[in-house]
């Protein structure tokens, strides 16, 4: 089975880091290679998503020095899963296997080899997915895993605890390919692919340096261009949500009927202002998710590229 390896490592801003996870991930890639398990042509490749620091230039010094480092340089920052689908997409032409993971070596490094070896028993495509989560904080802990559930329960389908830190197959990755939507979401698009699939679990640990790139506010902007993106759930909850008002509504319809017989009429203002703003708040929310979907087809209807790359830095 061929065997040469490439890591994609998007980055962002992330010169403090740089340093020390180019050092373990060529230690690690040494070692894999001394046992024979990937070939001499395996590589390190960084994506550049449009730092603003000195992370391009970092890259470009680390792929000077030594041809095991490669670099991707985006024109200008996409994002996260766009900068990752760059690295993704240009590692593909070269590489058997690919893992994909994060800068800030909070992806257990050594979990790679396990990683491999599901590969060389016929897997496509192997989840790094997290053994426990005892070092987060409460209530990052809480947050994190009620992100997965909410995505289940929305129709999003993801791997619970798996983040973006996967090995993929040249044939899982040329499946990947054919999906062309622009709002991407890689955590629930990789499952969709359906080839033969494992998990690897790793303890993850403390960001080495550095600010984390996903605070709340993100997660949940994250989680909703998820759900958007690969379910209609919330559109149909929105058409149970009407018929469960209308049926509520003729409830009190029949109630007021039986009130006003009995001449037990109550002028309830309260009641009445309430009601108006409730339903009003709910036309609002149904309004706002039916434009969220909205919004998302006149951007794939453009068709506009998901990256441009500016520079490609790769020796073979």
């Amino acid at each position: 089975m061929s065997n040469t390896l490439y890591i994609v490592v998007p980055c962002y801003n992330e010169e403090q880091v740089l340093p020390e996870t180019s050092k373990q991930l060529e230690a690690k890639l040494n070692r894999l290679m001394e046992a024979g398990k990937i070939s001499k042509q395996s590589r390190v490749m960084f994506v550049n998503d449009g730092s603003k620091d000195k992370t391009w230039e970092i890259i470009a010094r680390l792929h000077a020095e030594n041809p095991i480092f490669a670099g991707v340089n985006l024109t200008r920052n996409r994002g996260h899963q766009n900068a990752l689908l760059a690295g993704l997409m240009t590692a593909k032409e070269y590489a058997d296997m690919v893992i994909s993971m994060d800068a800030d070596l909070q992806d257990d490094v050594d979990a790679v080899d396990a990683m491999v070896e599901k590969y060389s028993n016929g897997c496509d495509i192997v989840y790094g997915v997290r053994s426990s989560r005892k070092k987060d904080t409460f209530f990052k802990r809480v947050t994190a895993e009620g992100f997965y559930r909410v995505m289940n329960l929305w129709g999003a389908e993801t791997v619970f605890n798996h983040a973006d830190y996967r090995l993929m197959s040249k044939r899982a990755l040329d499946g990947l390919a054919e999906f062309k939507e622009v709002n991407l979401f890689l955590r629930g698009i990789v499952p969709m692919l359906g080839y033969t699939t494992a998990t690897v679990e790793y303890e993850r640990g403390e960001r080495f340096a550095g600010e984390s790139k996903y605070p709340l506010g993100k997660m949940l902007a994250f989680a909703m261009e998820g759900i958007t993106s690969l379910s209609t759930k919330p559109l149909k909850w929105i058409t149970l949500l009407g018929f469960l008002i209308f049926a509520v509504s003729i409830v009190l319809l029949i109630s007021f009927i039986a009130r006003w017989a009995l001449d037990m009429t109550v002028v309830g203002w309260a009641s009445v202002i309430c009601s108006v703003w409730a339903i009003g708040g709910l036309i609002l929310l149904s309004i706002g998710v039916v434009g969220e979907y909205i919004g998302k087809i006149y951007l794939e209807t453009k068709g506009r590229p998901r990256f441009q790359i500016q520079d490609v830095l790769l020796k073979r």
